[in-house]
This record gives C-alpha cells, sequence and structure tokens, in this order.
C-alpha cells in the first residue's frame, strides 16, 4: 500500500510531479472523476463525507463511498469531530473498497465549521491529534491529511499541524494556500507550503490558484511540493490536466481541446449523471456543469440559458448536439 500511495499519489519513485483532482462536494462525484483520469489527473480524491454512520446511505453519501468498480487508487475523504465514529467510518471504506483514507482540515464552510469540522480543527491542534491518531490506530490503508495554511493571515500553524500529522503517522499532507478566515478569497500564498515542504519528510501537495500550465511550473518550483492539486480551474475544463502535463515535460503550450472533445465529453458526462443520480436528479446537476462547459465556448451564455430550462436529460443531450451541429466550423 505504500508503494501505492508513493507512486500514484506523492510521485516519489516516478520522474513526474503528481496532477490531483481537489475533492469539490458536488462536483467531483465518480463520473467527473474518470472524465479527469482519463484527461490527465494522475488521482482524484471523492467529495468529502460525513464520518457519522447514520449518515452512510443517505442518498447524498451513497453516492461518494468508494466502488471497487472504480479506478485505483480509490480516496474516500472523512470530515468529522469524533475519534470513534471516525475510526468505525475508516473501517466501513476500507471495507467498500477504500484504497486511501484522506481526512478534512481544509473545508472553510460555515455550516462545517459551526461544528468544529473542517479548518476549524486547525485551532485545536490536542484535538486534531485525537483524531488522526485513531484513523492511523483504525485501519492500516495509508492517511492523509488536506488542510489550510491556518485560521487566520495572523495565526498560521501549518508547520507545527505538520509536523504534529507526520509524527502520528500521517503520510502525506495537501496544503490549500489560503486560511479558514480568507475562505476563497484574495490569492493563495505559497510561502506556508514551502515552508512546510522544507519541515517535514512526508510529500507535501500543493493546493491553490493553480489555474494555468505556467501557474503550475511556478508553483512546483517555488514551494518544491511534491505535487499539485487542482479544484475550481478544472471545473468545465477537465483537459487543464493534460495541458499542466504536457507543459511540464515540454515547456510547451499545449494546443486547446477542439469544440468536438468539448461536444464527445459533455455528451459522455451528462448522460452518466443521469445514470448515477437518476433520471430526477441527474439533468439538475448537469445544468451547473453546462455553465462551466459554456465559458469556454462560442456563444456559451446562450446555449447555457437555453439548457438551464430544459428538464431532462434527454432534451439536453439533443440541445448539446444542435448546439455543436451549429458551431462545426469553429474547428476548421
Amino acid at each position: 500500500m505504500l508503494n501505492l500511495l508513493n507512486t500514484q499519489i506523492t510521485g516519489q519513485n516516478v520522474a513526474k510531479p503528481t496532477l490531483a483532482l481537489a475533492p469539490m462536494a458536488g462536483i467531483t462525484d465518480r463520473v467527473y472523476r474518470q472524465i479527469c483520469r482519463e484527461l490527465g489527473a494522475d488521482y482524484a480524491v471523492a467529495e468529502m463525507v460525513a464520518s457519522q454512520k447514520q449518515l452512510r446511505h443517505s442518498r447524498k453519501s451513497a453516492t461518494r463511498q468508494a466502488e471497487r468498480t472504480e479506478t485505483a487508487p480509490r480516496i474516500v475523504q472523512l470530515l468529522g469531530t469524533d475519534p470513534i465514529e471516525l475510526a468505525e467510518a475508516a473501517q466501513w471504506q476500507a471495507e467498500q473498497g477504500a484504497d486511501i483514507i484522506d481526512f478534512n482540515m481544509g473545508c472553510p464552510a460555515k455550516k462545517v465549521c459551526d461544528v468544529a469540522a473542517g479548518s476549524a480543527l486547525m485551532a485545536d491542534p490536542d484535538k486534531a491529534a485525537r483524531l488522526l491518531e485513531a484513523l492511523v490506530k483504525a485501519v492500516e490503508l495509508p492517511i492523509t491529511l488536506k488542510m489550510r495554511t491556518g485560521i487566520d493571515p495572523e495565526h498560521r500553524n501549518a508547520i507545527e499541524l505538520a509536523v504534529m500529522a507526520e509524527t502520528i503517522g500521517i503520510q502525506a499532507i495537501t496544503l490549500h494556500g489560503r486560511t479558514r478566515a480568507d475562505k476563497f478569497n484574495g490569492q493563495a500564498e505559497y510561502d506556508t507550503i514551502k515552508a512546510v515542504k522544507q519541515a517535514i519528510q512526508i510529500p507535501v501537495i500543493a493546493n491553490g490558484d493553480i489555474c494555468h500550465p505556467n501557474q503550475a511550473d511556478f508553483v512546483l518550483k517555488y514551494t518544491f511540493s511534491d505535487g499539485i492539486m487542482i479544484g475550481r480551474a478544472a471545473q468545465g475544463y477537465p483537459w487543464v490536466f493534460r495541458e499542466i502535463r504536457h507543459f511540464l515535460t515540454t515547456g510547451d503550450f499545449l494546443e486547446k481541446p477542439r469544440l468536438s472533445e468539448f461536444h464527445q465529453v459533455m455528451l459522455r458526462h451528462f448522460t452518466e449523471l443521469e445514470t448515477l443520480y437518476g433520471s430526477q436528479l441527474g439533468f439538475k446537476l448537469a445544468r451547473k456543469h453546462c455553465g462551466w462547459y459554456s465559458q469556454y465556448l462560442p456563444n456559451g451564455c446562450q446555449l447555457r440559458k437555453q439548457f438551464n430550462q430544459l428538464e431532462d436529460t434527454q432534451a439536453q443531450l439533443k440541445l448539446i448536439d444542435q448546439y455543436f451541429e451549429a458551431h462545426t466550423h469553429y474547428d476548421h
């Protein structure tokens, strides 16, 4: 299992830094994770799932569990504040097929922090330590950690927490270059990520505002991190992974995807959303994804408006076909 962690997640034992898709609730389900893998992501972390046993079989949680049919490594991100619940959740996820358990100490959402979970745990290192220890002892799988630089710009404690996590047995850390108070405002900073990388021996994955190949190259060289994790830049644009990989390998920018590629990926994405979530929910979730894709398409605003008025997947797929048929000249 350590070899799986080293080669497919941390970049050790391979010549290239790893490129990862960040867990984003309601976005990076198993459908989109697989699309991103096929377009260059080395691994993808599943959406965060609460550790409470009573929520495991809820409609929302049911689509966020590990499945043995999914491409390895299957990484489940747990959210919680109770050591026993977390330990039991990790054991259950391992039984379902998880290869790696990631612990969420980075989510800045109010509803998460209000229950002292996510990035709120950074304010209580002793409690964070107890939770991490419970996870490490609960399963033989690698336990990784995702966190932020601190509670606010005046209280950045990522270095201390990273050293503590390494001592406990955490095997990799993904660090978002913002504090809890920052949420997603302002610019990510990479000095703390660089300092954390210098302070510990386990792999460090950099996260935050990595949107373009040249930015990825800068962050990797500046922080000396073992890889990068991409979130919002992948929304509606899974090709970002292959473009970054190409730039890191060759120093050149890869040609942008043709409209025919958008057509193929969007049809697949929306079809598989209906398969995963059912006919009553799939078309609703497809709307936000179409909104993101349309940002990169000619006359995308009009497509988005028409798409959002449709009430079933088949009508949406028909509109997508009509749109791309009307815009074939853009590929010539």
